[in-house]
């Protein structure tokens, strides 16, 4: 092994050691307690897969041994990264399992926790259908108690999942008129929980309003006291009353415990009941974005004798969060006066659209918390609890949508399971101190005045202990009774009132810009400035930049709501990265970051918004930086642009050459750090001569932050030159990757010259092969392998099996000249997976998924039928282009304007 293989596999070592903690994720909302009575088994390996309708797959003598083995979360498919315009499939899909009751669940009451299944689904468990749901994007939890073999005998876990249009459930809009995107499969991990029977409930399956499993509040908080209030669900599912007591213990970051209370329980015969108290924490450390300092909450059920028979672990920040009339934000008692700027997030990721493992969301959170963002829209439906998790953990505020955009059906059991949807949305994610605005209403949407009423009304039922804090766009009807109002600041609507301008401002009420940066012509043609793919270069990467922060032009931007008063407390991006759409051929391109999470020049943009301070209370990074955003090439631009959060920014162009400086200007500050440019700095010709005179050396481009005279941050810049090799890196941000045989982690394949510097304006491809304990997902068919360089770079992404271990990873270009660039190999090694997973022998391991051209139907042989297919297709263009004109309508009435 050389010194470069063994500092990765080190570096890989000390990523379990310092990341395993801030990489845990929750189990069906809670964590786990050792030694509390509570089994929980991870059921994501030992599935088998078929696309299609399948007679009879419900039954348990059904033969599935030609299926395909999959772990979850799957997606049904694998796709370009080109993925648009409705190509995906859409039917129904089958997955059965296999598994043998393990003793320890004799005697318990047991569940089955789904947290996402696309469309609605069918769960069977023995031939026998325990549940039908019709929600793609909240948890599906099952009683399997009765249904479960004896222990030591084999279960058959059979589930329909169809993401097939539906207008009877929310978002109810077809996908090919969709601005995103449905993917289908069992998405989200799938858990099984035994409880006693004196357990402390789950929240989605009991339907209690504001109650079922445990409920965090904060009736008071202050630097020097503050009081949690915890509401907790225990259910006596015996055939005689039990009488115990609720323990609890609140512990902080470090460990140490901070408040102690204990209740008693006194339950009749088959009968459920809440149990409230407050917990009082001296000085307590609080939950801010820029400090997220968490709690964890220790609850157990002890019977008469004192031993404990169920218990779990809730992760809270003490956090309150609230909009004072004439104020603006209050944070825990006191103002807080920062913008929270940021962006909004679809979850989906190249290849594997929706069924995204926990690490990559995690990842995700880790990518924009770096950039400076502290609060992120979750975009347009409730997000993976990991996500979540994550955002609590890095400090980032959260805005939580409901499933839908721009559809209304007026069947009133639409209506009837949107009213569910919301119910179900606050129960699942009430207790996340990264919480801060509701969305219970349909995104730009036309609906009737009576439901907007209804949707805040279920939010505050089932939210009931503070004010919550629920969004809609102003002119949509029943918009008076919401706190928040969603609009663009007024120094852009001119105090006009539209259907998105809020016009004159209610002091009572809060203002945030939902979506602000998108750029289009028309809703047709979608031609844009904001909308940039990253491989088309520099130039069109800056101009995006300079859209997203201070255009010419009256626009929406970074300027613009930091310039905004203390009543509109911040905005988001439309978007964080690139991503699928229904209704349109083409991806949108809008994101700082492309659907593999490679940055734009955007992202250092905002990364520069984010405090010249390090903080070392942020698992991400901070800090002063400074980017220079010119990759002197042949055709980059004579005005050399800088992004940096320094107050001092030196520019040195070639050795021996010109210097600027840069002096951010107080008086004329908009937004905390403006884009620099320093004006005809570069030019190719100049770099020429030096080059021809032998002074390699002396060309480059040197920025320097400085704080108080002193250099804080520098980045230097050389052109690249003849490319000689390839260069692999793996993208984990320090989250390893697990072999529980669907982790994913992302490698990228540099061009560089030798002396490393990344060859941008090339069109090379790379040919990637895996081997070990690791498998490439996606070839030829999908354009997923080989892989054209956009931009300098070619990303794969990389799957674990089941078993820890090294993966060899190895990228070339095609031949084998003198002169061509060479291969490089890399060595990466997997970890173990943690927790238990039910899983039969034998079933543990899964193939690589078998990628396919998605084109949403079966690929026919017959000419006569292909003929047909053809024909359907045309019509169905026909009929689209209809719909489209309607969906057009809709942004014109509902999409960015200023």
């Amino acid at each position: 092994m050389n010194k470069r293989h063994l500092l990765l596999s080190i570096c890989c070592l000390l990523g379990m050691l310092l990341h395993a903690q801030p990489s845990a994720v929750s189990t069906a909302g809670f964590y786990e307690l050792e030694k509390s009575g509570r089994e929980v088994y991870n059921m994501n390996q030992g599935w088998r897969y078929c696309k299609g309708k399948q007679a009879e797959a419900s039954k348990e003598s059904y033969n599935d041994a030609a299926w395909t083995r999959v772990s979850l979360p799957h997606g049904l498919e694998l796709l370009p990264e080109e993925a648009s315009g409705n190509i995906n499939y859409q039917g129904e899909a089958w997955y059965r399992k296999t598994f043998v009751t393990p003793v320890a669940l004799n005697g318990k009451t047991t569940f089955l926790h789904f947290e996402g299944i696309m469309g609605k689904s069918k769960i069977f468990l023995n031939g026998t259908l325990l549940k039908e749901h019709f929600d793609g994007y909240l948890p599906v939890t099952v009683e399997v108690t009765k249904a479960l073999r004896p222990a030591g005998e084999k279960n058959i876990l059979a589930v329909c999942a169809d993401n097939s249009d539906d207008p009877t459930f929310p978002p109810g809009k077809p996908q090919q008129a969709l601005d995103f995107t449905y993917f289908g499969g069992i998405y989200r991990d799938c858990f099984l929980i035994a409880h006693q029977p004196v357990y402390i409930t789950d929240a989605m399956y009991e339907e209690e309003v504001a109650g079922g499993g445990v409920f965090i509040h904060f009736p008071e908080v202050s630097e020097s006291r503050a009081k949690v209030g915890v509401k907790v669900h225990v259910r006596n599912a015996t055939k005689k009353g039990f009488t115990g007591k609720l323990l609890l213990t609140l512990k902080n970051s470090d460990g140490t415990v901070v408040a102690q209370e204990h209740q008693a329980i006194k339950l009749r015969a088959q009968k459920a009941n809440h149990i409230e108290t407050e917990l009082t924490v001296l000085r307590p450390e609080l939950w801010y974005p820029d400090a997220p300092v968490l709690h964890h909450l220790e609850l157990r059920i002890a019977d008469a004798s004192g031993t404990v028979i169920d218990g779990m672990v809730q992760q809270i920040g003490i956090k309150k969060i609230e909009y004072r009339k004439g104020e603006g934000l209050y944070m825990n008692g006191k103002p807080y006066t920062d913008k929270l700027i940021g962006v909004n997030r679809h979850q989906e990721f190249a290849i594997i659209g929706n069924a995204v493992p926990n690490s990559l969301h995690w990842r995700d959170a880790k990518k924009l918390r770096d950039a400076g963002v502290r609060v992120v829209r979750c975009t347009q439906y409730p997000h993976d609890p990991a996500f979540l998790d994550a955002c609590d953990r890095m400090g980032m505020l959260v805005l939580l949508p409901i499933a839908g955009w721009q559809f209304w059906n007026n069947e009133p059991i639409f209506a009837q399971r949107v009213y569910t949807h919301i119910r179900r949305l606050v129960r699942r994610d009430r207790n996340h101190p990264s919480l801060f605005i509701w969305e219970p209403v349909l995104n730009e949407t036309h609906f009737p005045q009576d439901y907007a009423h209804r949707a805040k009304q279920c939010v505050d039922e089932e939210f009931p202990y503070e004010k919550a804090l629920s969004a809609i766009d102003p002119g949509s009807k029943g918009s008076e009774v919401f706190p928040v109002i969603f609009t663009h600041p007024q120094a852009v609507s001119g105090g006009k009132s539209s259907i998105y301008n809020a016009g004159n401002i209610d002091p009572a009420k809060m203002y945030f810009t939902r979506e602000f940066g998108d750029n289009v012509d028309d809703w047709n043609s979608h031609n844009s400035n904001s909308r940039v793919h990253r491989s088309w270069g520099e130039v069109p990467m800056l101009e995006q930049a300079v859209h997203y922060a201070s255009p010419s032009y009256t626009y929406t931007c970074l300027e613009t709501l930091y310039e905004a008063g203390k009543h509109h407390v911040g905005g988001t991006l439309w978007h964080a990265f690139d991503h699928q759409r229904g209704y349109h051929p083409q991806p949108f391109y809008g994101g700082i970051m492309d659907a593999f999470r490679q940055p734009k020049t955007s992202y250092y943009l905002f990364m520069a918004q984010r405090p010249p301070v390090k903080n070392d209370a942020l698992p991400a990074a901070t800090g002063p930086m400074v980017y220079v955003a010119n990759e002197m090439t042949p055709f980059s631009p004579a005005d050399v642009t800088v992004y940096s959060n320094c107050p001092e920014v030196r520019l040195t162009v070639f050795a021996d050459g010109k210097r600027y400086e840069y002096h951010r200007s107080q008086s004329s500050l908009k937004m905390p750090s403006p884009i620099i440019t320093f004006k005809d700095a570069y030019h190719f010709m100049e770099l020429k001569a030096l080059a021809r005179a032998g002074k390699q050396k002396d060309i480059f481009l040197l920025a320097e932050g400085l704080i108080d005279g002193k250099v804080v941050a520098t980045h230097k810049r050389i052109p690249s030159k003849r490319p000689t090799t390839l260069r692999l890196r793996i993208d984990d941000d320090g989250c390893p990757l697990k072999a529980d045989g669907s982790d994913i982690v992302t490698v990228i394949a540099e061009v560089v010259d030798k002396d490393g510097a990344v060859k941008r304006l090339n069109h090379t491809s790379v040919k990637f092969t895996v081997t070990g304990e690791g498998r490439l997902l996606g070839d030829e068919t999908i354009e997923a392998n080989p892989v054209d360089a956009h931009w300098g770079s070619a990303p794969i992404l990389l799957q674990a099996t089941g078993k820890p271990g090294k993966i060899t990873i190895r990228a070339e270009v095609f031949g084998h000249g003198v002169h061509s660039i060479a291969a490089d190999e890399l060595v990466y090694t997997s970890v173990p997976a943690s927790g238990k997973y039910l899983t039969l022998q034998g079933e543990e391991e899964q193939s690589s998924v078998t990628p396919t051209v998605a084109t949403g139907t079966t690929q026919a042989n017959s000419s006569e039928v292909k003929s047909l297919k053809e024909e359907v297709d045309q019509l169905r263009k026909r009929l689209s282009e209809y719909e489209l004109r309607e969906v057009e309508r809709q942004q014109d009435d509902f999409g960015e304007q200023r």
